[in-house]
Order: C-alpha cells, then structure tokens, then sequence
C-alpha cells in the first residue's frame, strides 16, 4: 500500500512539473511562428536594458512560449518570472519589422500564469492590496482620509527617514514611495450627468474619469471637462462608470477586468454620445482593447466593438476636431516644456504627434524633445510595486532624460507616469512641476498664468 502511495505521488509530481498553458486561450502558435528572431526589439526593451538576459527581452519571452506550447519547457516559477519582467509598454511593437503582435502574446499569457503559478505569500498580499483597492474608485475614496493623516501627522516622513518599511517589505515601500500629496478636495467633488458646452454645440461626449486619476488628480478631470466644453462639446459623466480595468487586464486578472469593462460599457450604454474621451493613456490602451477583453463573451462581444469604436484620448479628440477656444501665454516669458511620451499613448495607441501639436498651439512655448524618448519611465501600471529595483532604474534614466533639455516644466498625459516621474525628480533633489497636458491648455483657454 506504502509503495502504491508513494508511486501515485511521484506521478503527480510529474505531471505537475509537466504543466504547461492550459486550454483556455494559451498564446497563439500562429503568432509566436511570426517571428523571425531578428534582435530588433532588445535595443528598445526596457526590461532587457536593465536586466540584460535574453529571456528577459520579447525575443527570449517568444522562445519561451514556444518552448512551452511544445512541451519543451513548463510554465513554473522560472519561467513565470520572465513573463512578470514585462513592463508591457509594447516598444517592442512599434520596432518590430515583422508585425509580432507581442501584445496579443504577453495578453494571453499573463492570465495562463495567474491560474496555474502559486505566487508568494508576501507577491500574494500586494497583489491583494492592489487588486481590492485601485480598481474600486468607493473603496480608495473611503481610503482617502486616512492617507491624508498619515501625511499630516508626520508619520510619513518618519516611516521614509527610518527606512523600516522597506526593510520589512519592499514592495509596500515601492508602493508608498509614489505616493502623491493627498488632498481631500475629490472627495466632495460631484459633477453634473450632463454639463453644456459653453459654445454652440459641436459633439456630445463622454467622460472616463478613472480611479487614481479621479481621486489623486482630479483637477485634471477638472481641467478635461472645461477644455471639452470651451471647444464646444456637451458632456456626459455617467455616475455608474467605475474602473476601466487597465491594473487587472495588464495583470492577467481576466475575470476581474471582463468584470469591469462590462460594468463600464452598461454605464455609457443609454447616453448617445458621439465620443467617449479619457485622459489617462494607460485606461485609453485598455479601453480601447474592449473587443479582446470581452471576444470570448456572447452576450457583449458585439457591445465592445461599439464601445470601442467611440474611445479617443482626450488629445487626440482635440487635434483631431481642432480647437476652436482661443489660448493666452500662460507664462510671462517663453516657456521651456518637454513632453513625457506615455508607452500606451505612443506605442499602444500610436499617439505622438497630436500632444506636440496641441502644446504648440500655446503661446510663448518651447518644446524641447528628451533623448530616448520611447523609453518606459518604469511605472508601467503597478510593475514599479511588483517589480520595484527595474523600475527605479528606468524612473531614473527617465528623468535624468527629462532634466537634460533644461525644460522648466514636464508634460506628463498619464497618472502612474507623473507619480513614477515626480517620485524620481524628488530623489535627484529636483521640483520641476509634471502637468498634464490638457491642464496647461486648460490655462491658456482661461488665460491663467503658472507658476
């Protein structure tokens, strides 16, 4: 009986060290054949710049879900790390000569190693905190208070300067090292379902007003919404939109991010809105891959494709419409500004020139571009919390970038780019103000002036 227990263990084992992706949507052989092992992306892979081993590029990745759909290697804790060391910010995409659709590939991965890798019991508790509090717009804004105290009374200049948290648990620190100056301003703020433009009426769009962008940079929703209307757009917010699903989705979170494009699809379903705008370049990425998100979903396949259809990044509707609002200086003298490219917003959705374009429009601007502007700052959705060391070297690399144009502003078009950049400006002992570009038009439109 002893030996026949023993034998049924030892094939278990087997069989479990045997695992590869399992059925549900593994990544398509068809896609990894395209292809050709030509090297072109490892120049351009933030992960494989700071980590330099081939298995941590796109190429080496491609190798390795390969290996695996052949059974030539198993999807375990090695091979699991690999994928994690992928920022996703897609340079690979845009440099591939061949069209490797690495997205697609890395998207059908990520959840084929959340159902069949056990994470860590302390990867396990982050995950936790991340997953049941950033998506949750109710829940962070009931969190709200309390971080405010935490800055007000001190303890977060005591918990940094002892350097405990980061002894006992990195990626908590990693997490509470982007923090930004809490206010409790979004806490009260209310917007009507439908606020009129304030010209005659070109479009009627909606609003995505995000969760971290909702609560920790509300006066850019604010800045959006009057920008939109002084261009003569009629706005809807919906009350019942929540998170777009961008930290789940990156994340391989399948289920919960099907859960909340679908939440956010029935939000905007009834309101006949020309355009559905967002101003964050990570939720635009997101919403604008509904249709994959949701392509195994009957009853809402067909709705993703017309959600879609209607997303633009709120720059992108602009220098597509063109501004019809006029734009004072909103400095006394010539301003020196350079403009932070977002991976999503550059590779994801193929968006660089319109946020120039629209900066340019301002008076008395100087545009200065950044060497190695296409390199990800390293925030990445929540990777500078997983993976907290790739991501400050590239946060510094980033902003040593930035800093060397001399500009005295940067223009950032996405929340976890402006943390990660303002938490790296702050440790080179720098205050450049980051602005989101759609709050500097918002100036000129109102002819303020910055500091």
């Amino acid at each position: 009986m002893q030996t026949s227990e023993h034998s049924l263990n030892f094939q278990e084992l087997i069989d479990q060290k045997n695992q590869g992706f399992d059925p549900k949507n593994p990544p398509a052989q068809e896609l990894i054949d395209s292809c050709v092992h030509c090297g072109f992306c490892l120049s351009t892979c933030p992960s494989y710049r700071v980590i330099g081993k081939e298995m941590d590029s796109p190429r080496g990745r491609i190798y390795l879900m390969n290996a695996i759909n052949k059974g030539e290697a198993v999807l375990d804790e090695t091979t699991s790390q690999h994928f994690d060391t992928c920022l996703g910010c897609l340079a690979c995409v845009s440099t591939c000569p061949s069209g490797v659709q690495y997205d697609q590939l890395i998207a059908a991965v990520r959840p084929q190693v959340e159902r069949n890798q056990p994470r860590s019991f302390k990867d396990k508790i982050i995950r936790f905190l991340i997953f049941n509090l950033f998506p949750y717009p109710v829940r962070l804004k009931l969190f709200l208070p309390f971080l405010w105290l935490y800055q007000t009374l001190g303890l977060q200049t005591l918990v940094r300067k002892s350097g405990i948290l980061k002894m006992l648990f990195p990626r908590l620190a990693a997490m509470e090292s982007i923090l930004p100056r809490i206010t409790l301003n979004s806490l009260f703020k209310n917007y009507a379902d439908v606020i009129p433009s304030q010209t005659e009426k070109r479009y009627r769009v909606g609003v995505v007003l995000g969760c971290v962008q909702r609560l920790f940079f509300s006066p850019v929703n604010e800045a959006t919404v009057r920008v939109l209307t002084a261009n003569g757009c009629e706005v809807v917010i919906p009350k019942t939109q929540g998170c777009c699903a961008a930290l789940p989705a990156h994340q391989g979170q399948e289920k919960q991010a099907q859960s909340l494009a679908r939440q956010m699809i029935d939000s905007f379903a009834e309101t006949e809105v020309d355009y559905i705008i967002i101003n964050a370049a990570g939720c635009g990425h997101t919403l604008k891959e509904y249709h994959h998100i949701l392509a195994d979903d009957p009853e809402y396949k067909d709705k993703a494709k017309e959600f879609v259809a209607k997303v633009r990044d709120a720059q992108e509707f602009l220098a597509a419409v063109g501004l019809t609002a006029d734009l004072s200086p909103i400095t006394e003298t010539e301003l020196t500004l350079v403009y932070q490219d977002a991976c999503h917003l550059l590779h994801g959705q193929k968006i660089s020139v319109q946020p120039r374009q629209l900066l340019q429009k301002i008076p008395n601007i100087n545009l200065k571009e950044p060497i190695d502007a296409a390199l990800c700052c390293g925030s990445a959705g929540v990777y500078n919390m997983l993976q907290p060391d790739t991501a400050d070297e590239l946060g510094q690399q980033k902003v040593r970038n930035l800093l060397n144009t001399g500009a005295a502003v940067i223009a950032s078009p996405n929340p976890g780019c402006s943390l990660q950049i303002k938490k790296h400006l702050q440790l080179q002992g720098k205050d450049t103000p980051v602005i989101h570009p759609i709050e500097l038009l918002d100036y000129a439109i109102r002819g303020l002036k910055i500091s």
